[in-house]
């Protein structure tokens, strides 16, 4: 009968001890299956943390490794710009026209002369790319009839 009066005092402490022993047990019954219901939710909740945590740790790696191919992609970027500001910005002035050319002015036949300027170069890469735009070149410029 004292472990009775112990269980009762433990289920409801507080509360004089009850001295009927099956409602004693049923107390117990009852407490046991709440506390077996507690721990398997919790059991659920933990279960479903730690994958949560797995995911995280999944995209955390994912991001780290975008952090630094965006940091390298940075620098590379940066010494080319570093790279292209020492360069000079401007041509060097043509060559010279020759004086035997300057001084005819045509070539014989009435050919016009070949006009002497930057040999090689494409002149297109050197302005901004909103300059070298053509989608709005059929509104801006209508073609002529």
């Amino acid at each position: 009968m004292r472990q009775f009066v112990e269980l009762a005092s433990i289920l409801e402490p507080g509360r004089p001890p009850k001295t009927d022993k099956a409602a004693i047990l049923i107390d117990a019954v009852r407490m046991v299956t709440q506390l077996r219901s507690e721990a398997q939710k919790l059991k659920d909740s933990n279960s479903s943390l730690q994958e949560k945590i797995k995911e995280l740790k999944a995209e955390k790696n994912e991001l780290r490794d975008e952090k630094q191919r965006l940091k390298a992609e940075k620098e590379k970027i940066e010494q080319q710009l570093k790279a292209m500001s020492t360069q000079p910005s401007f041509l060097t002035p043509p060559p010279a026209i020759p004086a035997a050319f300057a001084a005819q002015g045509q070539a014989p036949g009435n050919k016009l002369m070949p006009f002497i300027s930057y040999p090689g170069v494409a002149m297109w890469q050197f302005m901004p790319p909103a300059a070298v735009d053509t989608s709005q070149d059929h509104v801006l410029r209508p073609p002529v009839a």
